[in-house]
């Protein structure tokens, strides 16, 4: 197994943890736990940027990589935004129909993508994907964070609403550059 995908599988394992800390402090102060999961979410974050620097560089991109990276994406930022819906201290809440729209978008592009293979059509991230990827860990950075200042409350809000639209952008993106894939071609 190569460096990316032990990332990879490394930011996989780190999901429990970090879930551990957000969602049972282990009666350590609450602050303490949010920066100890924050920390967390961060390395994890981290491993995407660079396994997929490494794979490419250095031609180690496999079929485990193209699998597992986009899948220990979705689940490290969909975990961390279920357990941060209805955080009682939290300082800018998470609206539950914001990760209703970003999970619904992850299934019908996951099912988009599962449809294209059988096609043997590739469907690569593109820009509007990456920067969905990178606003929803930020925005997640922002709400765990938890800082009580006026300026973090607007800036969480602000990331929350960059999230769903870069999430809606891009879904429409994928969908209006790959629809022939959708076309059946029986007759």
């Amino acid at each position: 197994m190569n460096l990316p995908n032990k990332l990879t599988l490394f930011r996989v394992l780190l999901i429990p943890v970090f879930l551990i800390f957000l969602i049972n402090p282990m009666g350590m102060d609450q602050r303490a736990v949010r920066y100890i999961a924050t920390a967390i979410f961060c390395i994890a974050s981290v491993t995407d940027w660079f396994d997929g620097f490494i794979a490419r560089k250095y031609d180690l991109v496999t079929n485990f990589g193209k699998f597992m990276d986009p899948l220990a994406d979705k689940l490290l930022v969909c975990s961390a935004m279920i357990a941060l819906i209805g955080k009682t201290d939290a300082v800018v809440p998470l609206p539950s129909v914001v990760v209703i729209i970003i999970i619904a978008r992850e299934f019908a592009i996951t099912g988009f993508r599962t449809i294209a293979a059988e096609k043997n059509v590739v469907i690569a991230a593109s820009w509007w994907g990456k920067s969905k990827t990178v606003s929803q860990m930020i925005m997640i950075i922002l709400l765990l964070l938890n800082f009580n200042v006026k300026f973090f409350e607007v800036i969480s809000t602000i990331m929350i609403c960059v999230s769903v639209l870069l999430t809606i952008f891009s879904a429409l993106d994928y969908f209006s550059k790959n629809w022939k894939v959708l076309k059946d071609e029986t007759k």
